[in-house]
């Protein structure tokens, strides 16, 4: 049981790496983890997603600029995880059959689903290296963009990106809320006073926090609930349109 305890000893120290040195990663790995990607659980089987490999600088410039974060573009491998329902409407078409369900809600949250799945089995096997990963949904600051980048045909669609590579940081372990708020048995809990029962865990934050950039203040994660919800990014708030514009119709009903 020992032995085995210690295989969990790789995901309970994640950190999210976001610097990165100028080793490269050896295309035997590569081909390695995607195929730890190829292996992943996919709803009916069906494999909805696919990934495009970032390497041209440019367009790494380009989706550096629409994330918002400049070391986007140092990543030593960045990947670009996609709802990919294009692939097996084609694969229909070709035997001569054409349905509206190609496009429909299921296939896009089944696309959604299982790249999100595999993006994460690819970040566990990276870790198991020895290596660091960055998650990047700052893709979805601006779909259309990374869409007209990445030059994505219709039923298609970006879910999120990873950056990954040797680390060159080493940055503490991030503090998580208490388990009683995320984790119930049988039925949802709710509480009459949350910010009462995460007091403990916003003072954790802000030492957290100001151990990590005594330069940079952030707030306890209370406030940063609230600045989060007032931080609004107007081109998140239209996704729905982006995803109707790749084709996908999500039976949207008014009241």
């Amino acid at each position: 049981m020992t032995e085995k305890r210690d295989l969990l000893k790789v995901p309970l120290r994640h950190r999210t790496i976001r610097e990165f040195t100028e080793e490269r990663v050896d295309e035997e790995t590569v081909n390695l983890l995607l195929e730890v990607a190829n292996h992943t659980a996919t709803s009916t089987g069906m494999q909805s997603y696919s990934i495009v490999r970032v390497k041209d600088e440019a367009q790494r410039k380009a989706i550096a600029e629409v994330c918002g974060q400049e070391y986007v573009a140092r990543a030593t491998e960045l990947w670009i995880f996609i709802v990919d329902a294009y692939r097996n409407s084609r694969i229909a078409r070709e035997q001569g059959v054409h349905l509206d369900s190609e496009r429909d809600m299921d296939r896009f949250f089944q696309g959604y689903v299982d790249g999100s799945l595999a993006a994460q089995n690819v970040t566990n096997a990276v870790e198991a290296l020895g290596m660091g990963a960055v998650y990047f949904g700052s893709v979805q600051n601006n779909v259309d963009k990374v869409i007209e980048i990445l030059e994505l045909p219709e039923l298609t669609f970006p879910i999120v990106g990873l950056g990954f590579g040797v680390p060159n940081q080493e940055p503490q372990m991030k503090p998580r809320m208490p388990m009683k708020l995320k984790v119930f048995e049988d039925r949802y809990e709710t509480y009459d006073n949350y910010l009462e029962l995460i007091a403990d865990y916003d003072k954790e934050m802000e030492t957290y926090y100001d151990l990590r950039d005594a330069n940079n203040r952030v707030d306890c994660f209370s406030k940063q609930v609230v600045a989060r919800l007032e931080g609004v990014i107007p081109e998140r708030t239209e996704v729905v349109n982006s995803i109707r514009k790749q084709g996908f119709d999500l039976n949207l009903k008014s009241e």
